[in-house]
């Protein structure tokens, strides 16, 4: 029996003694929370994006800016600028997307792989929703420029995706992204995209932070695309304006 209380008290001791696993994070929960600091999955949001190009490619690229109006399954981008661009809309429902602009007869459906400007496909312009989209992996935790991350591998989902894959680099503090690296189907790195979060929005009386630059680097040439988000406010739409036909 003492022998036994012995064996006993020393298993209790090395169970004790034992270090704690941490569990590792759910990949698909962290990518649905960082969604949202792009617009992914929050109730009515509206923003403006204004886009520029350089790089030796770039001289024939006008400065664009757009209107965005998002809501958590679809968001409606509508060109101001340019004047030769000025009215044509970019919806997107769900994973589904159309193209209007004057002189259209009707809407056409469109890939959100479809390039808009430079190096900025239609689909960076849209709301984010990589949850909804991609399959996520933990590959590893990571410091980029001095701030823990994990870092996610994201396979694509379904065709209507932007990018067949993408490595995405999560703050482990903030829950947003701040580098990905955009892949081909047979595992090219076609760009890589940082970002940065000055702008906050306020939903559902908590303040959030929200993107106010992306910019995107061509993986073999010098050129660049720089995303600005600005004029944001919270806003309800009707469900009309998210309609195909109402464009």
């Amino acid at each position: 029996m003492k022998k036994m209380t012995m064996a006993a008290g020393l298993l209790l001791a090395g169970l004790i003694a034992a270090p704690t696993v941490m569990a590792a994070p759910d990949a698909q929960e962290l990518l649905r929370q960082s969604d949202q600091a792009r617009g992914g999955d929050l109730p009515g949001l509206a923003w403006e994006v204004r886009l520029a190009n350089s790089g030796s490619a770039s001289e024939d690229l006008q400065p664009m800016r757009l209107d965005v109006r998002a809501n958590k399954t679809a968001s409606l981008a509508e060109v101001r600028e340019p004047l030769s661009n000025k009215g044509s809309k970019m919806l997107q429902v769900d994973r589904n997307m159309w193209l209007s602009k004057p002189g259209l007869k009707k809407p056409v459906a469109i890939s959100p792989r479809l390039r808009l400007s430079g190096q900025a496909a239609i689909g960076d312009i849209a709301a984010t929703n990589y949850a909804k989209d991609y399959a996520a992996k933990l590959l590893r935790e990571e410091t980029l420029n001095g701030e823990p991350c994990y870092v996610l591998d994201l396979k694509s989902a379904n065709k209507q995706s932007t990018y067949d894959r993408i490595v995405y680099w999560v703050s482990e503090k903030r829950m947003v992204g701040v580098q990905a690296q955009f892949y081909s189907l047979s595992g090219k790195l076609l760009k890589q995209a940082s970002f940065q979060y000055d702008n906050t929005v306020k939903v559902g009386g908590k303040s959030i932070p929200f993107v106010s630059a992306m910019q995107i680097n061509d993986a073999l040439t010098d050129a660049r695309t720089t995303l600005k988000y600005g004029e944001l406010r919270v806003k309800n739409f009707a469900d009309a304006e998210f309609q195909v036909d109402n464009l």
